[in-house]
């Protein structure tokens, strides 16, 4: 029977056929359409903001104690991510708008997708520190800011080595900041003029700060009733100052003055009355008028501060002294006194010159210098106007005998100006006629007389 040629004989192993490849086929395009899909989505993936695209940033506050501080987390470019914001402490303070931690001094001011406000109320040292904003994107972002808290000086004295100084006397006055942070500048003021030469010593203890001032001044009289300023420089504080008023006393200060001015050189028999004004601290209790280079003339009354002359005589010349005391010391002052003699009444010279006859010389030098330098000053200056006067009377007298001797000379110069001869005709009153005068003139002509006359 034969097989079929689909059959194999046995025994034998058939053979394996060679597979028969297909030509690949030509590429065909995608559709227009679908081209142009595939770039749009392209395009608005790119414009599609990321979490890498975001950006988180805030700003450290600085703040006073017991004032408000505003903690801020900003996002540029939001995809509306969680925010969340963590005190130094690493607690969560704010979720979005939800607050986990239970401090109600921390407040909800703004709650956005680009923005996570937080107040803190009554701000306090422990408060001071790193806080951080935190944005879940991928990855995340984390950022941090800074609280700082300032602190004013809690209290600002004054203390004054001694609270009533003696003039030309150093004190010591010391101003001292407590409690401060920072560190506070402190300045020194003695009215409008700022002291620069204060010592500064700073102390701290745990976070805070005291500083103390020290100046040193040499006070005057004109210093009584001045303000000493203290002034706090803090950037926590405007204008803080504390101020003492200085207490200074000083040796009397004498002016002397002449109640009646004189209108001209004082002479015999005016009137004289000095008044001598006394001013010191504590107030004078002695005040005395004495006569330095000799003593007081019997006429010369003393009331107090006043001294009286009703009428001025030479003998009155002299320096007459004012002296006042108190508890710090004694000064004085010394009037020059010179009498000129009385007027007369002789016509004044043409050229007059009325010098002053009263010389005060202000002297308010402590009891503890001599008086001779006083005393030597003041008749420095009476000897000049003394002087001064002399020459004024010697000028004056020197004219006036100018005057009169042209006077004389003018009287003898107009009676011995010249002569001049006559000759009259003798005999003529007696002659009848002319004829007979003429010839007894001719004859008499040898025996007349010279005759002179005088005139101007």
């Amino acid at each position: 029977m034969a097989s079929s040629p689909s059959s194999s004989s046995p025994g034998r192993t058939p053979r394996p056929r060679r597979p028969r490849h297909a030509a690949p086929a030509p590429a065909t395009p995608p559709p227009p359409g679908l081209a142009l899909l595939l770039l749009t989505a392209a395009a608005a993936a790119a414009l599609l903001p990321t979490g890498e695209g975001q950006n988180l940033f805030t700003e450290d506050v600085t703040v006073v104690e017991g004032d408000i501080a505003t903690i801020s987390c900003r996002v540029k470019n939001s995809d509306d991510s969680v925010i969340q914001l963590l005190n130094p402490n690493r607690q969560t303070i704010y979720f979005r708008d939800f607050r986990p931690l239970k401090d109600s001094r921390f407040q909800l001011v703004n709650f956005s997708s680009s923005e996570l406000r937080v107040s803190l109320t009554n701000v306090s040292i422990s408060d001071e520190g790193r806080y951080f904003c935190q944005l879940y994107t991928d990855p995340p972002q984390e950022i941090f800011m800074t609280i700082t808290v300032l602190v004013p000086p809690r209290n600002l004295v004054i203390d004054i080595q001694k609270d009533t100084a003696v003039e030309g006397e150093e004190i010591e006055l010391n101003c001292t900041a407590m409690a401060s942070r920072p560190a506070t500048t402190i300045k020194w003021y003695k009215g409008s003029t700022e002291l620069t030469d204060g010592k500064s010593e700073v102390e701290q203890w745990s976070d805070m700060y005291t500083v103390t001032s020290q100046i040193s001044l040499t006070v005057k009289r004109e210093d009584d009733g001045v303000p000493v300023v203290c002034e706090v420089d803090h950037p926590a504080v405007k204008d803080l100052q504390t101020k003492r008023y200085l207490d200074v006393m000083y040796k009397p200060q004498i002016r002397v003055s002449q109640l009646l001015p004189a209108s001209g050189p004082t002479r015999e028999g005016d009137l004289l009355d000095l008044l001598c004004h006394v001013e010191g601290k504590p107030e004078p209790t002695d005040t005395t008028w004495f006569r330095v280079d000799d003593e007081m003339p019997p006429h010369v009354t003393v009331s107090g501060s006043n001294l009286h002359i009703s009428s001025l005589n030479k003998s009155d010349n002299g320096t007459y002294r004012c002296e006042a005391s108190n508890e710090v010391g004694k000064s004085f002052v010394d009037y020059m006194l010179y009498v000129y003699d009385p007027l007369t009444t002789l016509p004044p010279p043409t050229t007059t010159t009325i010098m002053p006859t009263i010389i005060i010389i202000a002297d308010t030098t402590a009891a503890t210098e001599p008086a001779v330098h006083d005393s030597r000053a003041g008749e420095e200056s009476a000897i000049t106007a003394v002087d001064h006067a002399v020459i004024g009377g010697v000028v004056a007298v020197v004219v006036f005998a100018m005057l009169c001797l042209l006077i004389i000379l003018g009287r003898y110069f107009a009676r011995h100006k010249g002569t001049y001869f006559t000759h009259e005709a003798k005999g003529a009153d007696d002659a009848a006629d002319a004829d007979t005068a003429i010839i007894n003139a001719e004859g008499g002509q040898n025996n007349s007389e010279e005759k002179k006359e005088y005139f101007i």
